[in-house]
């Protein structure tokens, strides 16, 4: 399902790929904003656009429930377990024991598999919202970038059909608008960093 990125992607494309080849072959001023970001994102813009627009949180709309409904299945499961009932001494005591940790295992703590379930549930649901943020936001910045002066300004030297190195205003605009774009890529990596931060108990387990 295509929206407002797939769409406003393709215009932008052009624009994109020229302030990639003017920053490759001009460069920007050591202070320039467009720095940090390129360390950080570690591409020019039309790349680091292309990676954004390749997320598809459709891809994982079904994951949390699926894993939401395996996780009630651990639940039933750890409830039919049997009781000693009737059955009693050393060996009812110890099948009751193993029973009570298979079903710890199975449901109701921190680490046992129904709660781990649901926290892989919630992951996914997390992921799948912080790719259409992701991709809502570059849509924003880049509509924004084609309407800029900066595009105007690249836009008017491509239609010389030259590429003047010499000229500081083409080296400036591109800079600015790598700038714009890295930056709004850059915060998305840093929210991905953060839900990754979050769940990184999920690659723990402490079962005794």
């Amino acid at each position: 399902m295509s929206d407002r990125l797939d769409a406003v992607l393709e215009t932008a494309a052009p624009l994109l790929k020229r302030a990639g080849e003017v920053l490759s072959a001009a460069g920007a001023p050591p202070d320039h904003g467009v720095w940090p970001s390129l360390r950080r994102v570690r591409l020019l813009p039309w790349d680091a656009a292309r990676a954004v627009a390749a997320l598809r949180p459709a891809d994982l709309s079904e994951a949390g429930p699926e894993l939401r409904l395996g996780a009630r299945d651990y639940a039933g499961i750890a409830e039919s377990l049997p009781p000693p009932g009737v059955w009693s001494g050393e060996a009812a005591e110890a099948y009751d024991a193993a029973r009570r940790r298979t079903a710890g295992h199975l449901t109701g703590t921190d680490d046992s598999l129904g709660e781990r379930l649901d926290a892989t549930a919630a992951l996914a649901e997390g992921l799948a919202a912080w790719m259409s943020r992701a991709r809502s936001e570059l849509a924003v910045t880049l509509a924004g970038v084609l309407t800029s002066a900066e595009a105007l300004t690249l836009d008017a030297e491509t239609r010389r059909g030259r590429m003047d190195l010499a000229s500081s205003g083409e080296a400036e605009a591109a800079a600015q608008i790598a700038a714009t774009v890295l930056e709004t890529v850059a915060a998305a990596y840093d929210a991905a960093s953060d839900l990754m931060t979050a769940t990184e108990p999920l690659a723990e387990v402490n079962w005794s």
